[in-house]
């Protein structure tokens, strides 16, 4: 991520031109209208080689442009805030319902009638 002096030249009003020329390109986008940029930064430590990696530190810097892609609003989050972005999918989780496969494969089998009626 930027450093703080890069990110203290981004100012309300700029546009994602001014944006992308001093912060470069982000680490991902919205994925409706892209007038969102995320520039993550993470800190992941393995306290034994067979663990997986677990996240110690993230700040997140998010810039929302408005309908005319001007800064609108510029907001700073953190690990605290409880958000982990996944860099594989670039998705993260949201309040809807996420259907699994194993509970569909159970739906599956409660349905199943042997006898065809």
């Amino acid at each position: 991520m930027a450093d703080d002096a890069l990110i203290s030249q981004i100012k309300v009003g700029m546009d994602v031109q001014q944006v992308l020329q001093i912060l470069g390109t982000p680490s991902t986008t919205s994925t409706v209208g892209n007038r969102t940029f995320y520039y993550i930064s993470q800190t992941v430590r393995r306290r034994f080689q067979f663990q997986e990696l677990t996240v110690v530190d993230q700040k997140v810097l998010v810039i929302y442009f408005n309908k005319g892609f001007k800064v609108e609003r510029i907001a700073h989050y953190g690990l605290q805030d409880g958000v982990i972005f996944d860099f594989i999918s670039r998705t993260t989780a949201t309040g809807g319902e996420e259907q699994s496969f194993v509970r569909n494969l159970f739906r599956g089998v409660t349905r199943f009638n042997p006898l065809g009626s």
